[in-house]
């Protein structure tokens, strides 16, 4: 079948199709992505994401795409996406844990605690659909795309939304440093 009857088939739900793709590509999309990060476990979860991606955006395909280029760029964006999203919840984890980190912050975990709940305030008077796009970019560590597809907005809306919380919780915290500095 060639790639445009293929694409075709699969942005029509064509099941057996995505099946053939998966026996064809699964191990290739695995094995790049391991040779690239040598982690097997990442390597498992990027391809299966992967997949998941391909059939749950299938229908925004253009059959003029190859399938393999696509299979790779998508791997490798999603690659990207996970090393980014550990990143970010290794900065949160060390946050939430003020006891661990006492010895760094010494008397400190007064003002970050004060800070966390300062945070939570402000997020807490947030619009509700900005405060959800908001909790899941942040605390739930998931991509605009994930987020416009669960709240049924357009990508730009929901960077629109966390432009604005961005803005909202700066000058909620700019009076806090106004006043730590008194």
């Amino acid at each position: 079948m060639s790639t445009f009857h293929t694409i075709k088939a699969l942005k029509e739900g064509n099941t057996s199709v995505f099946r053939e793709l998966f026996n064809e590509y699964h191990r290739k999309v695995y094995l790049y992505v391991l040779s690239k990060t040598n982690s097997q476990y990442i390597a498992e979860e990027t391809t299966q994401i992967t997949f998941i991606k391909l059939w749950n955006y299938r229908e925004q395909l253009n059959e003029s795409d190859q399938v393999g280029k696509l299979l790779f760029h998508m791997a490798r964006a999603t690659c990207i996406d996970l090393f980014r999203k550990d990143a970010v919840r290794e900065r949160v984890l060390k946050l939430e844990k003020p006891a661990e980190n006492e010895a760094w912050y010494g008397n400190d975990t007064v003002e970050v605690k004060e800070l966390q709940q300062r945070i939570k305030h402000a997020v807490g008077n947030m619009p509700p659909v900005r405060r959800r796009v908001f909790e899941l970019s942040r605390y739930e560590f998931k991509s605009y795309k994930e987020i416009a597809a669960l709240l049924s907005l357009s990508v730009k809306t929901v960077e629109n939304h966390m432009a604005l919380a961005i803005k909202h919780l700066r000058k909620s915290l700019m009076l806090l440093v106004l006043l730590f500095l008194r």
